[in-house]
């Protein structure tokens, strides 16, 4: 390969069809047109600061086979182009290698580019080293899987394909469009009469005091049709002593332009140490209470409690705003934290029942622990990191490194499932779902719902991230809640649709009609698909 690579450097004077598998200019102007003119513009020339220029790319030319995999599985995060910033998403493309070569040399070759030819070979070997090591696992990868049959009584139907991955939906109600978050921050709205989806707010939009990698998991409307979202950033070791931070932002639109919500503004900030990378959970979830306070998850630093190992990592565990949820009030210029509730390990999940009850929905630790299902009651602790489920914090420790219980401190209990899903067993309940499985969104389905879905909670499970016996998740699942007479609560959990592309969100729209976030396509883990962007689909009664 490398020795093909030095022809092509050498000889880009030769004829194009001296190589067999070289990149032809035609079909390659003619790929560029139909998959990149939209973001690049027909002379390359890019739209600063989301999508970066390919005329004149220094970026391109520093390294062929990072280019070539860009195609090949997509790129995130930030990018230096020219001595400017770019920071948005590109999806892998649909290209086999000689297509890829194709435009690659078309734009290696266009507005004063002179990189040297790409060829089909070249493509196929920078591939391997990419996400999709060949075009058939990237076509395996890309394929939406055939729809699950719906329940009895409901349509399923595909209602769009998403650019990029999204991760939470918001909405007035009623017939109103429904907003969808990127990760990347980017806003995405659907119009419900036709179903279009157009992008509103892109990453580059928010004003971050330094760069530093984003991620954002919460969004909400607001009664006057202001949209609030949440950040992310993390910041590395150039604060607080060598320690990096989580840096939170919380944002709202200031402005309407064309009807739309626009004009992302800073409303709150705050930050904490961040914990490894794979257990800063971050601020996530929002919501506006039934008291008009809003309502914000803040999930853990830590998997159970750990101590940092490293000069990166604080050496506590948990700090006082994590591992809770907060209330803000909307309407103050400089809001303060209230913490309303301890001990929830990341409540990417809660909402409000008909009589304004709240209950939230979260994961569990690495250790094969339950995910719970909890009756949130302010001034009370739910347990994480001193214990999981409902076993007692003196019933021995999940891990050698779980911290001592504070004396005197009590806990309530999360929600006993009787089943028969998710894990549950009216002879030896569960606490409340199976280990691993992932609870996302969660909505409350009152009176106006068919029976099947009336009065509980609908909550959609992402799926297993490790491996497990079986998967289990990638599914809805509804709750039914019962009230004991001494107060206690425990649920009756029925599968209501699966196996779907981890669905990471649920959100409904009026007249008992439910749109489902697909964060990608795989519909388990054994398969070990890789991860590209899912869709939105729509359950709606019959009649």
């Amino acid at each position: 390969m490398t020795f093909i690579r030095g022809l092509l450097q050498l000889t880009t004077a030769l004829p194009l069809a001296v190589f067999a598998g070289e990149g032809d200019l035609i079909r390659g102007a003619n790929l560029y047109q139909q998959k990149c003119l939209m973001c690049h513009l027909p002379e390359g020339q890019g739209a600063s600061p989301v999508y970066p220029p390919l005329a004149g790319s220094d970026w391109m030319a520093k390294d062929r086979g990072r280019t070539i995999r860009v195609l090949c599985e997509g790129l995130s995060g930030p990018i230096v182009v020219k001595g400017k910033v770019f920071n948005n998403i590109m999806p892998a493309q649909i290209l086999d290698d000689q297509e890829v070569a194709d435009v690659l040399s078309h734009v290696g070759q266009a507005w004063g580019n002179t990189m040297p030819l790409f060829s089909s070979a070249e493509v196929a070997e920078a591939r391997k080293e990419s996400g999709y090591p060949t075009f058939a696992a990237l076509m395996a990868a890309t394929a939406y899987q055939p729809l699950p049959k719906a329940p009895e009584g409901w349509i399923l139907r595909e209602v769009a394909r998403l650019q990029e991955p999204c991760v939470r939906m918001a909405s007035l109600g009623g017939e109103g469009p429904v907003y969808i978050l990127a990760q990347s921050g980017a806003i995405y709205q659907l119009d419900l009469v036709h179903y279009n989806l157009s992008q509103i707010i892109m990453p580059g939009e928010y004003d971050f005091k330094v760069p530093g990698s984003v991620t954002s998991t919460g969004i909400t409307v607001d009664a006057g049709g202001r949209l609030w979202v949440v950040t992310n950033q993390r910041l590395e070791s150039h604060k607080a002593g060598g320690t990096a931070i989580n840096s939170v932002v919380i944002w709202r639109s200031s402005e309407t332009v064309d009807g739309r919500p626009a004009k992302m503004r800073p409303w709150f900030r705050t930050q904490y140490p961040a914990g490894n990378v794979t257990h800063t959970h971050g601020v996530g979830h929002m919501a506006f209470g039934p008291d008009g306070l809003l309502y914000v998850n803040s999930g853990a630093r830590t998997d159970g409690g750990e101590r940092g190992n490293s000069l990166q990592q604080q050496s506590s565990g948990e700090v006082d705003i994590t591992s809770c949820l907060w209330r803000l009030d909307p309407k103050s210029e400089d809001p303060k934290i209230e913490v309303i509730a301890r001990g929830i390990r990341n409540a990417y999940g809660f909402a409000w029942d008909d009589e304004d009850r709240l209950f939230s929905i979260s994961n569990g630790p690495d250790v094969d622990q339950p995910e719970e299902l909890d009756f949130i009651q302010p001034g009370r602790h739910y347990g994480f990191p001193y214990q999981y489920g409902n076993v007692p914090a003196s019933g021995g420790r999940p891990y050698p490194h779980t911290p001592e219980a504070p004396a005197g401190l009590s806990f309530t209990m999360p929600v006993a499932n009787l089943g028969p899903a998710a894990g549950g067993n009216p002879d030896s309940p569960c606490y409340t779902f199976d280990p691993h499985s992932a609870p996302g969104g969660m909505i409350w389905c009152g009176s106006g719902f068919p029976p099947m879905l009336r009065n509980s909670f609908l909550i959609a499970r992402f799926g297993n991230m490790i491996d497990c016996p079986q998967d289990v998740g990638f599914d809805l699942i509804s709750a039914k809640m019962e009230q004991k007479p001494d107060g206690v609560w425990q649920t009756r959990v029925n599968k209501v649709i699966a196996p779907l592309g981890r669905p990471i969100d649920v959100h409904a729209t009026g007249s008992g009609h439910i749109l489902i976030l697909e964060y990608t396509r795989p519909t388990n883990h054994k398969g070990k698909i890789g991860w590209l962007p899912g869709r939105i689909l729509e359950l709606a009664p019959t009649n």
